[in-house]
Protein backbone atom coordinates (compact mmCIF):
# COMPACT_ATOMS: atom_id res chain seq x y z
CA UNK A 1 0.00 0.00 0.00
CA UNK A 2 1.60 3.25 -0.99
CA UNK A 3 1.72 6.19 1.24
CA UNK A 4 0.35 9.53 0.27
CA UNK A 5 2.87 12.32 -0.36
CA UNK A 6 1.89 15.31 2.02
CA UNK A 7 1.16 18.10 -0.59
CA UNK A 8 3.58 21.11 -0.83
CA UNK A 9 6.40 18.70 1.21
CA UNK A 10 9.55 20.81 0.88
CA UNK A 11 11.70 18.67 1.37
CA UNK A 12 10.44 15.89 -0.82
CA UNK A 13 9.96 18.64 -3.66
CA UNK A 14 13.64 19.37 -3.25
CA UNK A 15 14.32 15.47 -3.90
CA UNK A 16 12.31 15.30 -6.65
CA UNK A 17 13.79 18.56 -8.65
CA UNK A 18 16.87 17.95 -8.15
CA UNK A 19 19.02 17.92 -11.73
CA UNK A 20 21.03 15.62 -10.97
CA UNK A 21 19.78 11.80 -12.41
CA UNK A 22 16.58 12.67 -13.03
CA UNK A 23 15.87 8.87 -14.09
CA UNK A 24 17.24 7.19 -11.18
CA UNK A 25 15.17 9.22 -8.97
CA UNK A 26 12.16 8.22 -11.71
CA UNK A 27 12.79 4.77 -11.19
CA UNK A 28 12.97 4.31 -7.70
CA UNK A 29 10.30 2.70 -5.73
CA UNK A 30 7.67 4.36 -3.75
CA UNK A 31 9.26 2.73 -0.43
CA UNK A 32 12.99 3.17 -1.35
CA UNK A 33 12.21 6.65 -2.03
CA UNK A 34 10.25 7.79 1.04
CA UNK A 35 13.03 5.88 3.32
CA UNK A 36 15.77 8.12 1.49
CA UNK A 37 14.00 11.20 2.28
CA UNK A 38 13.33 9.56 6.24
CA UNK A 39 17.15 9.28 6.41
CA UNK A 40 18.03 12.72 4.77
CA UNK A 41 15.45 14.37 7.17
CA UNK A 42 17.40 12.91 10.12
CA UNK A 43 20.47 13.86 8.95
CA UNK A 44 19.74 17.49 8.36
CA UNK A 45 17.97 17.69 11.47
CA UNK A 46 21.37 16.12 12.96
CA UNK A 47 23.42 18.85 11.53
CA UNK A 48 20.96 21.59 11.74
CA UNK A 49 20.30 22.13 7.93
CA UNK A 50 16.89 23.61 6.59
CA UNK A 51 14.92 22.30 4.02
CA UNK A 52 14.88 25.85 2.61
CA UNK A 53 18.90 26.33 2.96
CA UNK A 54 19.13 22.92 0.67
CA UNK A 55 17.02 24.85 -1.99
CA UNK A 56 18.86 27.96 -1.78
CA UNK A 57 22.14 26.23 -2.18
CA UNK A 58 20.52 23.96 -5.10
CA UNK A 59 18.96 27.74 -6.98
CA UNK A 60 22.77 28.98 -6.62
CA UNK A 61 24.22 25.50 -8.07
CA UNK A 62 22.40 26.11 -11.08
CA UNK A 63 22.86 29.44 -11.31
CA UNK A 64 26.64 29.07 -11.42
CA UNK A 65 26.63 26.11 -13.64
CA UNK A 66 24.41 28.58 -15.93
CA UNK A 67 27.08 31.56 -15.67
CA UNK A 68 30.00 29.14 -16.56
CA UNK A 69 32.54 30.39 -18.82
CA UNK A 70 35.22 28.19 -18.41
CA UNK A 71 35.38 24.57 -17.42
CA UNK A 72 37.75 21.76 -16.73
CA UNK A 73 37.96 17.63 -16.96
CA UNK A 74 37.36 17.64 -13.16
CA UNK A 75 33.93 19.92 -13.40
CA UNK A 76 35.78 23.59 -11.89
CA UNK A 77 33.74 25.99 -13.37
CA UNK A 78 35.16 30.24 -13.81
CA UNK A 79 32.74 32.53 -14.90
CA UNK A 80 35.30 34.75 -16.30
CA UNK A 81 35.07 37.31 -13.72
CA UNK A 82 37.86 38.41 -11.07
CA UNK A 83 41.02 36.52 -10.45
CA UNK A 84 41.45 33.62 -12.61
CA UNK A 85 41.35 30.22 -10.44
CA UNK A 86 44.16 28.13 -9.85
CA UNK A 87 43.57 25.42 -11.64
CA UNK A 88 42.62 27.30 -14.85
CA UNK A 89 46.02 29.45 -14.09
CA UNK A 90 47.80 26.84 -13.78
CA UNK A 91 47.20 25.05 -17.02
CA UNK A 92 47.92 28.42 -18.73
CA UNK A 93 51.35 28.96 -17.16
CA UNK A 94 51.87 25.06 -18.64
CA UNK A 95 50.98 26.40 -22.08
CA UNK A 96 47.53 25.74 -22.24
CA UNK A 97 45.10 27.96 -24.01
CA UNK A 98 42.56 29.61 -21.77
CA UNK A 99 40.08 29.19 -24.64
CA UNK A 100 40.70 25.55 -24.47
CA UNK A 101 38.35 25.68 -21.71
CA UNK A 102 36.01 27.78 -22.84
CA UNK A 103 32.40 26.23 -22.52
CA UNK A 104 30.97 26.31 -26.28
CA UNK A 105 26.99 28.10 -26.93
CA UNK A 106 24.69 25.54 -28.02
CA UNK A 107 24.57 26.15 -31.80
CA UNK A 108 21.34 27.41 -33.27
CA UNK A 109 19.33 25.33 -34.97
CA UNK A 110 20.39 25.02 -38.81
CA UNK A 111 17.49 23.51 -39.98
CA UNK A 112 15.78 26.52 -39.68
CA UNK A 113 18.16 28.58 -42.56
CA UNK A 114 18.20 25.64 -44.59
CA UNK A 115 15.91 26.07 -47.79
CA UNK A 116 14.17 23.12 -48.12
CA UNK A 117 14.70 20.14 -50.87
CA UNK A 118 12.44 18.93 -53.32
CA UNK A 119 13.08 15.36 -53.47
CA UNK A 120 10.07 14.63 -56.14
CA UNK A 121 12.72 15.88 -59.07
CA UNK A 122 15.62 13.93 -57.36
CA UNK A 123 17.47 11.74 -60.54
CA UNK A 124 18.55 9.14 -58.40
CA UNK A 125 15.43 8.22 -56.47
CA UNK A 126 14.56 4.72 -57.25
CA UNK A 127 18.46 3.66 -58.52
CA UNK A 128 21.44 1.53 -56.54
CA UNK A 129 22.56 5.22 -55.99
CA UNK A 130 19.86 6.44 -53.66
CA UNK A 131 20.21 3.31 -51.21
CA UNK A 132 23.92 2.87 -50.69
CA UNK A 133 25.04 3.69 -47.72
Amino acid sequence: MKAARPEGDALTDVVTDTPHEPAKVKQMDERKRESMIAYLRRRMAQVGIKVGDLAVALAEDRKRKKTARYRNATGDTWDGNGAMPQWLDQAVSAGQSVQHFAIEKPLKKANAAREAVDWRNDPFAGSRLATMK
